[in-house]
């Protein structure tokens, strides 16, 4: 098999490497004895005999190459910078190219690409002296810049092929004053100078991903202004961030867009009034609007017309989901929201309709668990990698993308060579140069493989770095314009014609990678995103308007699956509890005001118990129980307990009264309960004592005589009044008679006597008239009736 045949510029066979090891070991017995004898060489000199030799004293680094992948008339250009990074003084030095064999092999290229420095391994002639460059001396921690020129056929390339291509510096020093090779950069030159009869067929996708910036908070207006959770989104869509340079390199691209809806849901959110975190707990209005409505426009350009895969929403970590989550009540269904909401979301932002056919696990890295997870929302088409999906049919190429394992699922497998090609830091040019170097030889090396027409699948990882996409643009510029391959979709991909011998069967749970597992989003996880859940539908049913409440929760619940949280487990415990919490905290909003003790004086009277809400919208559809704990004692609605159906506006309080009645007196203890219609506890409940004072029949016949006795007593005061108003009145009538009868004297005539003042005399005008008649002590006549 190519794959795993010798070829020059591999490492050896394991059976020869194993002879040498054991011939080593045999020679070396004898010394290593002698050695034993000795005494430790001093650090300083291990440090000497290391500087003597000078062997991989210099740095080389090759920040360009052009062309990258040259043709017949083409003048290659190398330049970077060679240091000296000994402690002696380098003299008659010069840097010089060196072709190497073709490389025939892709793991021939990774083998290479490992020793890219070692000074040791085979290098290949120089070419000429005429293509190189001097340099009298190189001082230590001194660097030198340098450029070399070389027309192609200088290079005596022979056929098609990628070609090592070392760049070294030789030199002299102090200990050893004779030519040596001091330091090499390898790299690759990918050789392919006319088309291709059978070319390649690439997708490369493209990520427009992000981690979680929104909460589940938002304002009380009518807009509902969003509350973020940092205002790191503002960064990545600035001119110069990751998001805007992942844009404006990709628009000029042939790339399939992946994109995660949460991001486009939460730039659109920055178009319009948001809030995010200012000093302490406090929030302030953002002030990036312009920035979001421009990133938008400018994606909306760039998506335009090219194809455009839709993630669930939020970006959901599958692999955990699968591992951890679905023992979790709940847990698929948050996966089956993030899929259906994520097509409209893409389209009513972008005006583009999306394939949300894909499913993305990280890595690409997948197993029975994770393929049954991936397709339970709807997806039929899972994009794994072929680190993990590794072929086990001794294929000696690379067979194409599509891979049919079952239940009309197809696995996408991406190419792991060429989708970790840009991994690492990208920052430095001479990094970026060898990347796409390497990114471009394994991709012609991999058409060169038979003459099958294949499709192949690039999925970089999925939030590149502003320096990682400048140079994932700049290799696939590169490709797309050269002669051995040829772009195409995603979709199509996933369509193309499977290989008949590729392996179609997924890899065991015991196959995925350890270093992924451990960074999975614990059950703790799925079980807090199931409990606010819980929490989020008893509280949704009484609600006016629910899509206020039940959107950006479901949104934030979407969030906390999110795989960007992966390695931050405390960022992601906060952000889920910041979740709850907030939950917590609208729900406290309706509840029952607190009472104090209620006295009773009766048979029955009427308790009220005040619900208050202080949302902003109104709520209803709930119900108020009131219970008395000694029903014997205190009725309520002539039971143990009486209920209400209560709806409150939004901000107001409402009174619910119930009618009680008493059965003896005492103290009973009430309580009060919201239910929600499907009888759910909502909230807290209160109790309160209600003390019973009963009147017995008794004291009313004691007050009722006592009212009556006071009846009685005023009307006999006014019948003794009106019997010595009659007396006075009689005798006055008698009086007048007499002085009619007497003698008049004619001298004395109209002048009254003067009268002796006597006991039988009449009252004068200025005396009072008694307060009271005289006590009658006689018996009370027939006619009268004392009630008692």
């Amino acid at each position: 098999m190519a794959e795993a045949a010798d070829f020059q510029g591999t490492s050896p066979s394991p059976a020869r490497r194993w002879l040498r090891r054991t011939g080593a070991l045999l020679a070396g017995v004898p010394l290593l004895t002698g050695l034993a004898q000795l005494p430790a060489a001093p650090p300083a000199e291990a440090d000497a005999a290391e500087a003597a030799s000078g062997a991989g004293s210099v740095s080389v680094s090759v920040d360009t190459l052009t062309p990258a992948a040259p043709t017949e008339d083409d003048t290659v250009t190398v330049s970077g910078t060679v240091t000296n990074k000994g402690k002696q003084t380098i003299t008659d030095a010069h840097v010089g190219l060196r072709v190497g064999p073709l490389l025939n092999t892709r793991s021939g290229i990774d083998g290479v690409a490992r020793n890219s420095t070692d000074v040791q391994s085979t290098l290949g002639l120089e070419i000429g002296d005429k293509y190189s460059e001097e340099f009298a001396k190189l001082t230590p921690g001194v660097s030198q810049p340098f450029t070399i020129s070389v027309p192609v056929d200088k290079l005596d390339l022979g056929q098609d092929g990628v070609y090592q291509l070392a760049v070294a510096l030789s030199g002299e020093t102090s200990a050893q004053p004779w030519p040596q090779t001091l330091g090499v950069q390898r790299t690759f030159l990918p050789w392919q100078p006319d088309e291709a009869g059978t070319k390649t067929k690439t997708t490369f996708m493209w990520p427009l991903i992000s981690t979680v910036h929104m909460t589940a908070e938002t304002g009380s207006d009518e807009q509902q202004t969003p509350v973020f959770h940092d205002d790191d989104l503002a960064k990545e869509i600035s001119p110069g961030g990751r998001l805007d340079r992942m844009v404006a390199l990709g628009k000029d691209l042939d790339v399939t867009w992946v994109i995660d809806p949460d991001l486009l849901a939460s730039v659109e959110a920055m178009t319009k009034r948001y809030e995010v975190p200012g000093e302490g707990d406090d929030t302030v209005v953002g002030s990036q609007q312009a920035v979001a409505k421009r990133w938008l426009t400018e994606v909306q350009e760039a998506v335009a017309d090219k194809e455009v895969v839709a993630l669930p929403f939020g970006d959901p970590d599958l692999a955990s989901l699968a591992h951890n989550g679905t023992s979790v009540s709940g847990s698929l269904s948050h996966l089956k929201e993030a899929t259906d909401v994520a097509s409209s979301t893409v389209d009513a932002i972008l005006h583009v309709k999306p394939s949300t056919d894909f499913a993305w696990p990280v890595d690409g890295a997948v197993d029975p668990s994770i393929v049954k997870v991936a397709t339970s929302a709807g997806a039929d088409k899972v994009i794994a990698r072929s680190d993990t999906f590794k072929e086990t049919g001794g294929l000696s190429y690379t067979p194409s993308a599509p891979r049919p394992i079952g239940g009309g699922t197809t696995a996408v497998v991406a190419d792991s060579r060429l989708s970790t090609a840009f991994q690492g830091d990208m920052t430095k040019a001479s990094t970026s140069t060898l990347a796409v170097q390497r990114f471009l030889a394994q991709s012609l090396t991999l058409g060169l493989q038979t003459g099958k027409q294949r499709s192949v699948v690039v999925a970089p990882q999925r939030t590149p770095s502003a320096s990682q996409a400048q140079t994932m643009a700049e290799a696939l510029t590169i490709l797309q314009d050269g002669t051995w391959s040829e772009p195409q979709g995603l979709v199509a991909a996933a369509k193309a014609q499977p290989d008949p011998a590729a392996t179609t069967k997924v890899p065991p749970a015991s196959a995925y990678p350890s270093s992924l597992r451990k960074h999975e989003l614990p059950r703790t996880t799925f079980e807090q995103i199931a409990r606010t859940q819980a929490k989020l539908d008893k509280f949704k049913v009484i609600l006016s308007d629910q899509s206020r409440v039940v959107t950006p929760f479901g949104r934030a619940l979407n969030r906390e699956m999110s795989v960007s949280w992966r390695g931050r487990q405390s960022e992601a415990a906060i952000y889920r509890s910041g979740v709850e919490a907030y939950l917590d905290t609208l729900i406290s909003q309706v509840r029952l005001i607190d009472k104090s003790e209620t006295k009773l004086s009766g048979r029955s009277a009427t308790i009220p118990v005040t619900v208050q809400n202080n949302l902003v919208q109104g709520v209803e559809h709930l119900v108020l129980r009131l219970t008395s704990t000694n029903p014997t004692r205190l009725e309520i609605g002539g039971d143990a307990y009486e209920e209400q159906p209560v709806a409150v506006s939004g901000g107001h309080s409402q009174s619910v009264k119930f009618t009680t009645s008493a059965n003896a007196n005492g103290r009973a203890t009430v309580v009060a309960q919201l239910y929600t219609q499907d009888g759910q506890k909502y909230g807290q409940p209160v109790t309160f004592d209600v003390k019973v004072t009963e009147i017995t029949a008794t004291v009313m016949l004691v007050i009722g005589g006592g009212v009556l006795l006071l009846v009685l007593a005023g009307f006999r005061m006014y019948t003794q009044r009106k019997r010595a108003a009659a007396r006075e009145a009689q005798e006055r009538d008698h009086e007048a008679d007499e002085d009619a009868d007497a003698p008049q004297n004619p001298e004395t005539a109209g002048e009254r006597p003067t009268q002796q003042s006597g006991a039988n005399d009449p009252e004068q005008p200025s005396d009072p008239a008694p307060d009271t008649a005289p006590e009658n002590a006689d018996p009370s006549g027939t006619g009268e009736r004392v009630d008692r």
